[in-house]
């Protein structure tokens, strides 16, 4: 006879040591103990007769303990058994518990310690342990949603810390990728969070874009007293348009002056990817000049101090700043901008060359990057008329006006 939630409600234990026994029917029974009331299931699997624990009443009630049971003789019909199924349901909850976003997080800091510096594995850790621990550290990392992750950093983002925002939000993801080798979590959550936080602001660098004033920059470059290398190095910065490091960084070996070409390895570029710099007539003879005085070295411009090491970042700028030009009007970076901006908008010069020539991710009409000879000729002939425009600036000819419209 089935059990009723009123018969449940008011039996009492007989007294008997192992507990009083109640079917229900398919398996489903009623433990009746001193301490409480059990709901037990009695089944058989592999011919051997096992018992399955469905809760305590009353915080699984009668209705529950029935819904328990149905859902194990599914499993039984299938072959499968409910007692293992349990067992490994708990194993897994407790390998979550284990594995809480903090001691992932804590795991893959300590692995990963030797692909960064000191200063910024220390500044990663502070970031997580004020910004990201106290938070999501507590969950088990299988469970941190997109949302979780997306609420810490808004936090951070709500300051106006917009960049650092952003970077938590790159190590949250760098950690649950980790999470995923390890066989911890299905994917990286944080890949739903694109476009969700505000864009990093630009922080442009001061450069003169205007051909009167350009002509005034070089006039005062090449009026420098300063030392041959740093002299050198200005009017190279101003014909070749490099990245500041990418320039200072170069080698002999790099440069065939009869070619006419410099060729940058990938792994000095911020794109990773081999670059070619045509050299115009004045690049090679600014080169030619300074050949007899560091050709015997490694860098084309090596420290002034020692030439074991390249030319100090603070060079070109110092130099800069010496001849009057402020932070806030021309920086060594901006010579990139101010190419960039009289080839398009003055001499009219194609702006995908120009993107080529600058070393920025430009993609055919398959969306393959060009390699470092794609349109070099095109590219040889251009960065001469810039050479020669930036003579005239110099010198004093007629400026070309800004096109209109």
């Amino acid at each position: 006879m089935a059990l009723t939630d009123t018969f449940i409600r008011q039996v009492k234990h007989s007294g008997a040591p192992a507990g009083d026994k109640y079917a229900d029917g398919q398996g489903l029974l009623l433990l009746v103990k001193a301490a409480g009331k059990y709901w037990r299931m009695d089944y058989r699997h592999a011919g051997k007769r096992k018992t399955l624990a469905l809760g305590v009443y009353p915080a699984v009630s009668l209705a529950k303990a029935r819904k328990r049971r149905d859902e194990a003789r599914e499993l039984l019909a299938d072959g499968i058994d409910p007692g293992q199924v349990k067992r490994d349901d708990k194993q897994t909850k407790a390998n979550a518990a284990a594995h809480t976003f903090e001691v992932v997080a804590r795991t893959w800091l300590t692995k990963t310690a030797a692909n960064r510096a000191d200063s910024t594995q220390e500044k990663i850790t502070t970031w997580l342990e004020n910004h990201v621990f106290p938070f999501i550290g507590k969950m088990p990392i299988s469970t941190v949603g997109p949302r979780d992750v997306l609420a810490v950093v808004q936090k951070i983002e709500a300051r106006g810390a917009i960049d650092s925002a952003h970077r938590v939000k790159q190590i949250c993801g760098q950690i649950c990728r980790y999470g995923v080798s390890a066989g911890l979590v299905e994917r990286d959550v944080t890949a739903d969070l694109k476009g969700a936080l505000a864009a990093i602001p630009k922080s442009n660098y001061a450069a003169i874009t205007e051909p009167k004033q350009a002509g005034d920059l070089m006039r005062s470059i090449h009026a420098y007293s300063g030392h041959p290398y740093a002299v050198a190095a200005l009017k190279l910065s101003a014909l070749v348009f490099v990245r500041p490091g990418e320039l200072r960084a170069a080698e002999w070996t790099e440069i065939d002056l009869d070619a006419a070409e410099w060729r940058i390895p990938g792994s000095k570029m911020k794109m990773k990817i081999d670059h070619m710099v045509p050299l115009s007539t004045q690049s090679v003879e600014i080169l030619r000049s300074i050949h007899p005085m560091t050709g015997h070295g490694q860098y084309v411009f090596p420290s002034i101090r020692t030439g074991e090491r390249c030319m100090s970042e603070n060079t070109i700028n110092a130099a800069l700043r010496s001849m009057g030009f402020s932070k806030e009007v021309m920086t060594a970076h901006g010579f990139r901008a101010m190419a960039r901006t009289i080839m398009d908008e003055v001499m009219g010069e194609r702006v995908d060359l120009i993107e080529h020539q600058l070393a920025h991710a430009v993609k055919d009409p398959n969306g393959r990057a060009y390699n470092r000879t794609a349109h070099l000729p095109a590219r040889r002939d251009m960065m001469q008329r810039w050479a020669d425009y930036l003579d005239k600036l110099r010198k004093g000819a007629e400026v070309i006006p800004f096109k209109v419209g």
